[in-house]
């Protein structure tokens, strides 16, 4: 086993695919796969499953890469410390579900960090694929909500997965509307209020249940419902229509752009949005850092970090 090899096994999985990791690499694909093939003979174990749609990282490869990436990373330091060699570049990936303040948080480790050379990630997905991302390890860090709804369906998948949830903070359900909305004036708002409004969600794929949807309130009386993919296109139709969606109630994000406001939904439901990664796997350094600045602007935002539902 070499260096080399756990910098092949590393990148496969930071690119998702075989051929994009030799282009990276700049090496062929036969060699590429040469390499792995004989790591894995070498270890007993399967690292990669290869597929007619690619491949996956098998239970055993996601723990070796563990190993792997602690491995590389002390090795980097050392060369850095004591011969001056330049270090490869900073790799970081976050999943989440559709936040502002996720985005705010990444723009902010991004001006902070100031790094020379780096790849970093910000995948807004699916409930189901934040899970497998890091599950996986294409993802260091996921980002969602549990309750008491979901909570049972959420730490199985997190317990099957080796995953660790931390919560950064509680909230009840807000409705977001745009300022000119007839419901805007609102101090609180009903069931009854939001009735005759379009209500937006986000589509969640094969995995369309209760347990993952990213909004807060699933409600079986709305008779008109928009599903939508991306934050952006949930954004204009807000902005430009009298639709209305559920989420934290967080609005401190320049990225918003003015237009918009929200009102806490009358329920007394708590929701505890947190982070997930691997329990067994050391965070990075620019994880740590990012999840500081989670943490920070949460605690901006003045919400109530007392109780924590597990």
């Amino acid at each position: 086993m070499t260096l080399q090899q756990l910098r092949y096994a590393i990148e496969i999985a930071n690119s998702g695919s075989m051929n994009e990791a030799a282009k990276r690499l700049f090496v062929s694909q036969p060699s590429l796969s040469n390499a792995i093939k004989e790591l894995e003979n070498e270890l007993g174990i399967t690292i990669f499953e290869r597929t007619n749609r690619g491949i996956s990282i098998s239970a055993e490869g996601v723990e070796f890469l563990g190993y792997a990436r602690q491995i590389i990373e002390q090795t980097e330091f050392m060369e850095n410390r004591y011969t001056g060699k330049k270090r490869s570049p900073v790799y970081f990936s976050v999943s989440t579900q559709h936040y502002a303040f996720v985005v705010d948080a990444f723009a902010h480790l991004i001006k902070e960090r100031k790094l020379a050379e780096y790849n970093f990630s910000l995948r807004e997905t699916q409930t189901f694929d934040i899970i497998e991302d890091v599950r996986t390890l294409r993802s260091e860090l996921g980002i969602l909500y549990i309750n008491e709804s979901n909570y049972k369906v959420m730490n199985k998948l997190f317990s099957d997965g080796n995953l660790k949830f931390t919560p950064l903070f509680n909230t009840n359900p807000h409705v977001y509307v745009r300022a000119a909305h007839p419901l805007a004036a609102k101090e609180t708002i009903v069931l009854e209020d939001i009735l005759p409004f379009p209500y937006i969600t986000f589509e969640q794929g094969d995995n369309n249940s209760l347990h993952f949807s990213e909004e807060m309130l699933s409600f079986t009386q709305i008779e008109k419902n928009i599903k939508v993919t991306d934050r952006a296109t949930l954004t204009n139709l807000l902005l430009g229509s009298d639709s209305y969606t559920i989420g934290t109630g967080i609005m401190a994000s320049d990225l918003n752009g003015d237009g918009m406001v929200t009102i806490p939904f009358e329920s007394n439901e708590v929701f505890t949005v947190g982070w997930i990664a691997h329990k067994d796997r050391r965070p990075s350094e620019i994880m740590s850092a990012y999840i500081d600045l989670l943490n920070d602007l949460v605690a901006s935002s003045y919400f109530d970090m007392n109780q924590f539902l597990l």
